[in-house]
């Protein structure tokens, strides 16, 4: 009997510590929960749920309840565990109905649903465009050495790489960024971002911070559009597209679904949303903006702050637009009382210090994605300037808390509390 309670106890634990893991793994990417439920409301405690799939939100339309955390991940691995065609439900079968599917690509969660009278016609395009992503993840990953952004980097300060016309295209988009935010986003951060390890607490030595950073300068990136061939100028340099490749690949992923005629759908790239169209019930798509202060501890255990109606301090209403978040709680540890995190300074090698969350609405995802980074770094008083001259609407939380907006955004976002 000793013995078998030892199993069990020795099970449950594992089982703990592995949900926690999943738990704190899975937190910013939740954006399948709310979709998969949303037109199956007899799934969670019997009540229709607000659709809200930018982080992870999940609140039910009472907006009082949120939905059992339980529940929520069992939801999510059997989604990725068995990454099955799931079909939601609706009144009849010849209503549009919302399709998902969800895949590990891109070192994240990718999640793209569609609406659709056709199970048929929904499952090609669902399957097209996560090929689509595929293909821009072998041409762009920068830890694959058979990528092309690789091939470039190899090639630093030697010679010029013949790349596709996708490469080409993020490149060409990431240098006019580059420029827009006076090189405050900087695809060639590359040699300073490897020094850093958020999981293991690792920063580098300021002599070797400082060694690094002279190689990053987007400037010393040269495009040969007529030739399709990229240059990086000198040895030592590297392009990392990880700040705009997954906007990138959401818009792409979305021209192939339209390509295909399917009229409505979400694109979940991590932190990147791309919607377009309406859903089945002709209302925009629902989204959410974290608050970036959120105690992480799982509501689930004793003292832990937090939860899920509390991430989300507002929700915006989407339709044919792209919303992409950068925040200091992604990726970062503490040390000596300073954040580390992986938004860093192009110019000094360090985190940046002015806001603590930056989120961008405009028509393209590579926009979003990149400027929110960008805008990031460059703080609320010149990025709101920046924000204007595009035409962009956006929500900044400076480093002191406070919210800034752009004047466009007004009445289009609902605050948790008024701004």
């Amino acid at each position: 009997m000793k013995e078998k309670f030892k199993v069990k106890s020795l099970k449950f634990k594992v089982q703990t510590k592995t949900f926690y893991a999943l738990y704190n793994f899975c937190r910013c990417y939740l954006a399948v929960i709310p979709c998969l439920t949303e037109t199956a409301p007899y799934l969670l405690r019997g009540n229709p749920v607000s659709f809200v799939p930018l982080d992870s939100c999940f609140r039910r339309n009472d907006n009082t309840t949120p939905v059992s955390l339980h529940r929520k991940l069992f939801l999510l691995l059997f989604t990725l565990h068995c990454s099955l065609f799931t079909v939601l439900f609706a009144c009849t079968s010849h209503q549009d109905k919302i399709y998902l599917k969800s895949r590990i690509l891109m070192d994240t969660l990718v999640t793209i649903s569609v609406v659709s009278d056709s199970r048929d016609h929904a499952e090609k395009g669902i399957d097209a465009a996560f090929s689509e992503i595929e293909t821009l993840e072998k041409l762009t990953n920068f830890f694959s050495p058979d990528s092309e952004i690789s091939h470039i980097n190899r090639n630093a300060g030697i010679s010029e790489v013949k790349v596709s016309p996708e490469t080409l295209e993020l490149l060409d988009k990431a240098l006019f960024i580059s420029k827009k935010t006076e090189g405050a986003f900087d695809i060639t951060i590359g040699p300073v971002i490897t020094l850093y390890d958020f999981y293991k607490k690792i920063k580098p030595e300021d002599l070797e911070l400082k060694k690094k950073v002279s190689f990053v300068n987007y400037k010393d990136l040269l495009i040969d559009r007529n030739k399709s061939t990229v240059f990086l100028k000198k040895s030592n340099m590297l392009i990392d597209p990880g700040g705009i490749s997954k906007g990138y690949a959401a818009d792409k992923a979305v021209e192939t679904l339209k390509k295909l005629g399917i009229h409505a759908g979400l694109i979940s790239v991590a932190g990147d949303i791309k919607a377009f169209g309406l859903r089945p019930d002709g209302r925009p798509w629902r989204i959410g903006i974290r608050n970036p202060r959120i105690p992480p501890n799982p509501p689930l255990v004793k003292g832990g702050g937090g939860g899920f109606l509390d991430d989300i301090m507002a929700t915006i209403e989407l339709k044919d637009m792209a919303i992409s978040t950068s925040g200091d709680y992604e990726r970062y540890f503490i040390l000596n009382g300073r954040r580390y995190h992986h938004l860093l300074n192009p110019k000094t090698g360090y985190p940046a210090e002015g806001c603590q969350s930056v989120s961008i609405i405009t028509k393209e995802g590579v926009f979003t994605d990149a400027f929110a980074s960008g805008i990031f770094i460059l703080g609320h008083e010149r990025g709101l300037k920046v924000l204007e001259e595009m035409g962009f609407e956006g929500v900044i939380v400076d480093s002191t808390g406070k919210i800034h907006i752009t004047p466009q955004i007004r009445g289009k976002v609902e605050f948790k509390k008024p701004v």
